[in-house]
């Protein structure tokens, strides 16, 4: 079940800095790099859920 919550964080977490790299901080200088770090974290949720379902976590 914790699992299952974690992944939950991360994808909001990833949601919240892909929205706001899209919205108001648009014109900020790194909002590229904030870019990769939402899609890092998609990526690590992503990996999560095909090692529970796997069987491997």
């Amino acid at each position: 079940m914790a699992l299952w919550v974690f992944f939950v964080f991360i994808v909001l977490s990833a949601t919240f800095v892909l929205m706001l790299s899209r919205g108001p901080l648009r014109a900020a200088p790194n909002a590229g790099a904030l870019r990769t770090v939402a899609y890092a974290q998609y990526a690590a949720a992503l990996l999560l859920v095909l090692a529970r379902v796997t069987g491997a976590a």
